[in-house]
């Protein structure tokens, strides 16, 4: 007789085995583990009683259609090993990596790091969330503990105190909800999973859009005392106006920047981000590079802002490359200037305005403004370098939004505020000091020119001024400076400086001043010719300064010097009208006139 296979009963895949207690394990064989590489079992417990046998066997059933189905998990790999997997081929911007990074070691791996794969479901991811949006720091919530200063053996001090929970906030919580989405759908496709479990879970609802960008009035007060350094004040004048990223800004390149008069652009192309090497130069954010039109007024403020870099590098006998950052610590533009040196000096700047806004906030005025001068989302989008054509965009301005039919590059610099003129910090201090050492200079000023110091005597020491105002050393040698930059002391060779006070007069009017002003000295002829000072100023920055003897009412005299001083510029008669000439006596403080002329 002849026997086939179906004649002998086949064997059950699977096995149940009786425990101590009573209950019933169920085990089926699904396959190698693709992590450890040993053989993957799953398993079930099913607890003792009368129909124990045959739910183990229904158990069983099931666990074996998994199995054959490819639903069944294929691996009993942690979260843990699931998320270092796919940190480790995430191909995100260096910075996004670190962040995500962070976030596993501070949180995903204390509380869910050695849950399965398989196990993790929708009810510990609430679990989870719902613990973030308690505490931060993940304490037992029992009862008062400290929040030390380090974690290692220390004595505790006032820099320890009472732990207080502090929650995460909800755009934090969705980052890691987006981290565990993305690994999950990886394990997915690895077959670790048949389903993801991070698709039900419910994480907090993204918190609404709020800008908050500086009002017409502050924007105003933070232009204006940028421009107290041009070349920062430049900085701010174009992140207004284009809406640029803080590292976009940073990264800009005199190669990204046209300024043909007929069609301004600024072309961004790259960005400076934070990495775990330090700051390095990429892609930009969105890793879609823009064009952004400028205005007649920023196209002339960045044609100033070169003028000056190329200046600055030709004085200490170097050139400014073409490829050279825009804005940069050094005066060729070889290195790019750091973020975070750019949030600093702008958070000073607003604190000393007491104005709560932050250096972002400046992307947001940008966008406010254009939006309500009418220009259209996209357009606005597309200046921002917002992606969704526009839907980003949409969500963070929808207050802002009213009819658009614009262009955006014409109107922003409609809305921007007066550019400043720049005063030199030295003529300024005379009449408006503001530092502790300008102040110390301009009482020391008045007493030279009221007489209490004897003209070619001894200054005062510096200690003695030290101690009299109560500052240091160092404040005392920068109001020195100062006094010298003004013509009223010079340097003695291993000695103290030696007063220079120049003659005087007394102000008839009396009104509150000093009393004392600056005299034209006697150097001038019966004709009227004489020494003179001359400050030659090109669009409000000073490019000159000159002594010649002329007579300061000979209108040809003072074109011809002023002439003259034009072409040592660099440049021709033909742009006189761009040009003035402050005039005073040679020595003397007080302004006589300031000299214009048309081209002929």
């Amino acid at each position: 007789m002849v026997h086939t296979r179906e004649d002998h009963p086949r064997r059950e895949r699977g096995g149940i085995d009786e425990l101590p207690s009573g209950a019933l394990r169920v085990r089926v064989y699904a396959g190698i583990d693709p992590v450890s590489k040993r053989r993957h079992y799953l398993t079930e417990v099913v607890p003792a009683g009368p129909k124990a046998e045959r739910q183990a066997r229904t158990v069983r059933d099931r666990l074996v259609r998994e199995v054959e189905e490819r639903r069944s998990p294929r691996t009993a790999a942690t979260v843990n090993q699931l998320l270092a997997r796919y940190l480790d081929q995430f191909d995100g911007a260096p910075r996004t990596l670190e962040l995500y990074r962070s976030y596993v070691r501070k949180h995903i791996s204390p509380l869910i790091g050695e849950v399965k794969v398989a196990v993790l479901d929708a009810e510990i991811l609430d679990s989870f969330y719902a613990e973030l949006r308690r505490c931060r720091d993940h304490c037992s919530g029992g009862r008062a503990e400290m929040q030390h200063r380090t974690p290692g053996k220390h004595r505790c001090d006032e820099r320890c105190y009472p732990h207080v929970c502090r929650p995460l906030g909800a755009t934090t919580v969705r980052h890691m909800h987006f981290i565990l989405s993305g690994a999950y759908r990886r394990a997915v496709r690895w077959k670790w999973v048949s389903v993801s479990p991070v698709t039900p879970a419910g994480p907090p609802a993204a918190p609404t859009p709020n800008p908050k960008p500086p009002s017409a009035a502050d924007a105003a007060r933070i232009v204006n005392e940028a421009w107290g350094d041009p070349d920062w004040g430049t900085l701010v004048w174009v992140a207004m106006t284009t809406g640029a990223r803080r590292g976009e800004m940073c990264a800009l390149r005199w190669s990204h920047v046209e300024l043909d008069p007929e069609r301004a652009v600024l072309w961004l192309r790259r960005a400076i981000s934070h990495s775990a090497e330090g700051w390095i130069e990429g892609d930009l954010k969105t890793h879609q590079q823009r064009r952004v039109a400028l205005d007649p007024e920023t196209a002339a403020v960045l044609t100033e802002h070169r003028e000056r870099c190329r200046a600055h590098a030709a004085a200490l006998g170097l050139s400014l490359d073409k490829d050279a950052f825009v804005f940069s610590p050094q005066p060729d533009g070889s290195r790019f200037l750091a973020p975070s040196s750019l949030t600093q000096r702008y958070d000073r700047l607003a604190k000393r305005l007491d104005v709560e806004t932050t250096f972002h906030k400046l992307r947001h005025y940008s966008a406010t403004e254009l939006i309500v001068a009418g220009v259209d989302i996209r357009t606005v989008a597309g200046r921002l370098g917002h992606g969704g054509g526009g839907t980003t965009t949409l969500k963070a301005y929808t207050a802002w939004v009213s009819e658009a039919d614009q262009r955006a590059s014409k109107q922003i610099g409609g809305r921007m505020p007066e550019r400043p003129v720049w005063l030199n910090p030295v003529e300024r201090a005379k009449t408006d000091p503001q530092s502790p050492y300008e102040r110390i200079a301009g009482e020391l000023r008045r007493d030279i020119l009221a007489g209490v110091f004897v003209d070619g005597g001894h200054a005062p020491p510096t200690k003695q001024i030290a101690a009299e105002y109560n500052v240091s050393v160092a404040t005392v040698h920068r109001a020195t400076e100062l006094l010298k930059a003004w013509g009223l002391l010079t340097s003695c060779p291993g000695g103290r400086a030696i007063v220079v006070r120049p003659p005087k007069l007394e102000d008839k009017s009396r009104d509150g001043a000093s009393g004392i002003v600056d005299a034209p000295t006697k150097t001038h002829t019966s004709k009227g010719t004489g020494l003179l000072d001359l400050e030659v100023r090109w669009r409000g920055t000073i490019v000159k300064k000159l002594t010649a003897e002329a007579d300061p009412k000979d209108a040809n005299g003072l074109r011809q010097l002023l002439v003259d001083a034009i072409r040592r510029h660099g440049r021709d008669e033909s742009q006189i009208a761009d040009y003035e000439m402050d005039i005073r006596y040679s020595g003397v403080c007080n302004l006589l006139t300031t000299f214009v002329a048309s081209a002929r």
